[in-house]
């Protein structure tokens, strides 16, 4: 019991430097912003970090959870005099990133090249990259100030795989006649209500698991909204169609496979059946074969097999070789125990030539 013991207690106290280090290691995890880019430093003491979503946005932290938030940065950085106050959201994936982006950007807000995707006014720039979204408050505007973000989206770390790839549903958005910086990428009721979508988040159906995109249009009677809504199958999105019409949600419906499109605001008919007509869901098919092999990969495929095939040729023609000669000695025995001879059959041919 002592040896038991005294083997146990070795192995126990592994398992807690492990847990302790994996604690340390969670704690100390590598930051988001950089100590210093393109010649702004950060001032150690304003660093401030944490996991909490509000800390993030006070106002709407559940809308920050529905997109994945993961943690929080913000510091200070100054160069020549001037300073600049970074702030900068981490999310589970970039489809969160965007999400949010959509969710803060305002549309007065001008176009910016920078990281993925940016806007700015005055000094004022929203910007997000992989799966990190940064709110930048510049002192002072000056002509290197788009360059100077540049250099910090360069030095944020990007997610790698099924993380990096960004939601296909905003790719259904009709282009003509969209009013800039109002489309909407929508996760769960929380911001759903909080950007007062036209469809109430009872009929959405976010256990269904969907995922929800939105944006304003100018039509001939003043601003409308489209809205469309992923389903994972076609047959989800056909019974959601039914609660619509249901409810007489006021509005004009459509189905596509598994995406419903509702037009809805100051729109003639004509143009909302029009609108909804260009939102139509084309499957994706991926094969999990190149259209045209590489004859290079065909080749050494081909050395592969042949070579494997005549293993297997082999391997069958000595275990058949074996399972012969073990027959043949195992009838000798037989036969001899029975103090008989071998009949002629058992024995081996041989040609006495000399």
């Amino acid at each position: 019991m002592k040896r038991q013991i005294s083997i146990l207690l070795p192995a126990f106290m592994l398992l807690l430097v492990l847990e302790s280090s994996l604690a340390w290691a969670k704690d100390h995890a590598p930051g988001v912003l950089p100590p210093l880019f393109n010649g702004w430093k950060m001032e150690a003491s304003s660093l401030k970090t944490s996991t909490d979503p509000a800390a993030a946005d006070a106002a709407d932290p559940a809308v920050l959870q529905e997109y994945g938030f993961n943690a929080v940065e913000s510091a200070t950085y100054t160069r020549n005099g001037r300073k600049m106050e970074i702030k900068a959201a981490r999310f589970n994936d970039a489809s969160g990133a965007y999400g949010a982006f959509t969710f803060y950007v305002q549309p007065q807000m001008g176009k910016a090249d920078i990281g993925d995707r940016a806007a700015s006014s005055n000094s004022r720039v929203l910007f997000y990259r992989g799966n990190i979204l940064v709110d930048a408050q510049l002192e002072q505007i000056t002509a290197m100030s788009a360059a100077d973000l540049r250099a910090l989206a360069e030095v944020l770390p990007r997610p790698h795989g099924s993380l990096a790839a960004l939601p296909t549903l905003p790719g259904n958005l009709p282009q003509q006649s969209r009013l800039p910086n109002t489309e909407r990428y929508i996760l769960g009721p929380a911001a759903l209500e909080r950007l007062e979508i036209p469809v109430p988040a009872s009929l959405v159906d976010f256990s269904k698991g969907p995922e929800v995109v939105s944006a304003k249009y100018r039509s001939s009677s003043g601003e409308s909204t489209l809205t469309l809504i992923a389903y994972p199958t076609p047959q989800i999105a056909a019974e959601r169609l039914r609660a619509l019409q249901a409810a007489f949600l006021p509005g004009v419906f459509k189905r596509t496979g598994p995406i419903l499109a509702v037009a809805s605001g100051k729109i003639p008919l004509a143009e909302a059946e029009s609108l909804l007509a260009s939102v139509n869901y084309d499957a994706n098919v991926t094969w999990n074969e190149p259209a045209k092999p590489n004859p290079t990969e065909d080749r050494a495929a081909f050395i592969v097999a042949e070579v494997l095939l005549v293993v297997i040729f082999l391997a069958i023609a000595l275990a058949i070789g074996l399972a012969y000669g073990w027959l043949r000695v195992t009838v000798k025995r037989l036969v001899r125990g029975r103090g008989q001879e071998p009949p002629e059959d058992v024995e081996i041919i041989r040609l006495n030539l000399k």
